[in-house]
């Protein structure tokens, strides 16, 4: 067998295995192509024509997303001799590994969640739902950057009907959302309770929600307990992760904005009150009951300046008949009184009063 033949996709040489899952292995590869270390994850089920084109599909996607906290995905194969994901390869561990030391420092966990949280509105972004944020899903490298991981297997997984060797249908259940376990519609706001759990598993080194039929259920009539005294930024950042209600959830961006300082509140919009429909003012009931039936009476008319007109017509025929009336009407005449007749005293009054009886007799 010569030394092509044993190459994964006549190109990428497998050497050590870094860790291994339900369905894949990963090694530690060199792409002889290129000349640098890779990370090739080698699938051991099979999958069926549909699942395969799934995957296809998911792996350009991924493909196409630059950001620095994904593992870079750089080749895949499909066909029914080889699939496998070739990745960036990241030197170091997963969160899993550090939480099995403890506790970690909560400031730690608020800067690697603030980074996660970031990564994750960029996925949802580009309208890519991871659903299997876990601790092991999250590597950490010896430079101390976390990256978000394993979009490929959980898509792929979804495609093969999530099965294992034995045939057994499984599912990471411990850091699945309330609709997760309910059967409900999954989203972004999915992904963004899972990050919660794993965060705060880092805080306690206690997993909330072991597996288990019981642990399912438990997330839905007993939210999550979050510690007192840790950091404001993480507090806030896992309140609002954590919600039961989806609807009522942050995003990942504002959970990066939370636990990032970038904010220290989130305010969501509250929708204003609906308008209640108009209704017409009440009636007496006296003046109601005098009121004649419906259709007797004229429609009302609304206002206008119209019925003034004629008012202002009429005052003014009333001016120019009165004007008509002081021009034309005769002037009176005015009796002629008698010449006055002596001197005035008493001796001349009753001329003087016969005189003015005659004027007022005319």
């Amino acid at each position: 067998m010569t030394d092509v033949a044993l190459l994964l996709g006549g190109r990428y040489r497998l050497g050590s295995r870094l860790g291994s899952g339900g369905m894949a292995d990963v090694h530690r590869a060199m792409d002889t192509r290129l000349q640098r270390l890779v990370a090739a994850k080698v699938f051991r089920s099979s999958a069926d024509e549909l699942g395969r084109k799934r995957f296809a599909e998911e792996a350009r996607i991924l493909a196409g997303l630059s950001h620095p906290g994904l593992v870079a995905v750089h080749d895949f194969s499909a066909d029914e001799d080889e699939l496998f994901l070739i990745m960036q390869l990241v030197e170091g561990g997963t969160l899993a590994d550090a939480t099995d030391h403890g506790p970690m420092d909560p400031e730690q966990v608020a800067d690697i969640g603030g980074k996660l949280a970031d990564t994750l509105a960029h996925v949802h972004d580009n309208e890519i739902v991871h659903r299997d944020v876990k601790p092991t899903n999250v590597l950490i490298g010896n430079d101390g950057r976390a990256f978000l991981a394993d979009f490929g297997v959980s898509r792929l997984a979804d495609a093969a009907g999530r099965l294992t060797d034995s045939g057994q249908v499984v599912g990471t259940t411990t850091y699945m959302a309330p609709e997760q376990v309910s059967a409900g519609e999954v989203g972004c706001a999915a992904d963004v309770y899972s990050l919660g759990l794993v965060l705060l598993e880092c805080v306690t080194a206690r997993v909330e929600y072991p597996g288990g039929p019981d642990a399912a259920v438990a997330r839905l009539v007993r939210p999550p307990q979050i510690p007192q005294g840790i950091p404001s930024r993480l507090r806030r950042g896992l309140v609002g992760m954590l919600a039961s209600d989806p609807k009522q959830r942050i995003t990942a961006e504002q959970a990066g904005d939370l636990l990032n300082g970038r904010t220290t509140e989130i305010m969501r919009p509250v929708p204003p009150p609906p308008r209640p429909s108009p209704r017409p003012p009440a009636v007496p009931q006296q003046r109601a009951a005098q009121r004649p039936p419906t259709g007797s009476l004229p429609a009302p008319q609304s206002r206008s300046k119209r019925p003034l007109a004629p008012i202002a017509a009429g005052g003014a025929a009333v001016l120019v008949l009165a004007a008509l009336l002081v021009v034309l009407w005769p002037e009176p005449e005015i009796a002629e009184v008698p010449p006055v007749q002596g001197p005035p005293g008493v001796e001349r009054l009753p001329v003087d009063i016969a005189n003015l009886e005659r004027a007022v007799q005319q």
